[in-house]
């Protein structure tokens, strides 16, 4: 299914109707395609076929990054001292 933002308000019985079916519903403005809208049920799914991806988890085995908040700490410092 494909709405429009405006239509979300309009249509919201519509929407979940289409995913309690298993449909995925998106979400357009101004004729662009902006997001998706996936059913809990199919959250896992999206999920898995998202680790297939090049991109997904690219970064899993950089060790300085072990510690988030002390390596965006260290971040800042450096741009806060320049």
């Amino acid at each position: 299914m494909e709405v429009t933002a405006k239509g979300l308000r309009s249509q919201v019985g519509a929407i979940l109707a289409c995913l309690d079916r298993g449909e995925t519903v998106t979400i357009t403005y101004r004729g662009k395609p902006r997001a998706k809208l996936v059913g809990i049920e199919q959250e896992g799914r999206v999920k898995q076929q998202g680790e297939s991806l090049p991109a997904f988890g690219m970064w899993r085995d950089r060790t300085d990054m072990v510690n988030v908040e002390a390596y965006l700490g260290a971040l800042r410092k450096a741009r806060d001292a320049g």
